[in-house]
């Protein structure tokens, strides 16, 4: 049976409700679901608890949920890019539970895993560990982390096929298979939909067997926080003029 849905809106019409969890995968803007994060913004649910690695930036990604006041509480590891989400933070209209980077990407694995916690030395010592079971393992300390189960997880691949087998591309694959694995129920957009075979198992990072539904993920510029390349002009002049350059 085919997984295939045709728009973010109808895949999400019926399970999306007010105080829902919601995971969602992407790292700044590389690999953000956002088809499904604008249908997600365009359902109207409030009162959302959104765990991602950050909440994009002003007006893009996740950053329009919060423009919404639609999340009341993030599980993120970095803020740093969203003045809204820090703004936000600082007034007290958003809940914000800091989790280190690894150990927010071992959440959503264990969690997926049916592993309801773990052991970590990560934050130990410091305000992350405050009100968490401690534990000593030969002679060192360490915290109780729980498994994150969202009730929706949404993600961004670069191909999948009928059923919901998925591969992702380079840098845009970062949290996305953590998040599709820790969803009740998952939702992935795919650049590339493969409806006449199935992707190569060989190839497949996240199996279909944690996806129940996909959708085609509309043509769009992919967006980038910062640019911080030189200008191909400026890096022309600049290799031209190396001793090595005019050496050979």
């Amino acid at each position: 049976m085919s997984k295939i849905w045709s728009t973010a809106a109808e895949a999400l019409r019926d399970i999306v409700f007010d105080g829902a969890t919601i995971a969602v995968g992407g790292f700044g803007l590389s690999g953000n679901p956002s088809d499904l994060i604008e249908a997600l913004r365009d359902s109207g649910a409030k009162d959302l608890t959104i765990v991602s690695n950050n909440m994009g930036v002003d007006g893009k990604g996740l950053g329009i949920l919060l423009e919404n006041r639609q999340v009341s509480k993030v599980l993120a590891s970095y803020v740093g890019e969203n003045k809204l989400f820090a703004r936000q933070y600082l007034d007290k209209e958003l809940e914000v539970e800091f989790v280190p980077q690894g150990t927010l990407a071992e959440r959503m694995r264990a969690g997926g895993s049916g592993i309801p916690g773990f052991y970590t030395k990560t934050g130990v010592g410091t305000p992350i560990a405050e009100g968490k079971e401690h534990m000593d393992f030969d002679g060192e300390t360490y915290v109780l982390e729980r498994g994150i189960v969202a009730d929706i997880a949404l993600v961004h691949a670069y191909q999948g096929d009928s059923a919901g087998n998925l591969i992702y591309r380079h840098t845009a694959r970062n949290f996305n298979p953590l998040v599709a694995q820790c969803g009740r129920l998952t939702i992935a957009e795919a650049e590339h939909i493969v409806e006449s075979a199935f992707i190569d198992p060989n190839i497949i990072v996240t199996p279909g067997i944690f996806i129940q539904r996909l959708i085609p993920a509309k043509a769009r510029e992919k967006e980038i926080e910062q640019r911080t390349v030189r200008s191909r002009t400026v890096f022309s002049d600049a290799l031209t003029d190396s001793p090595l350059v005019a050496a050979n």
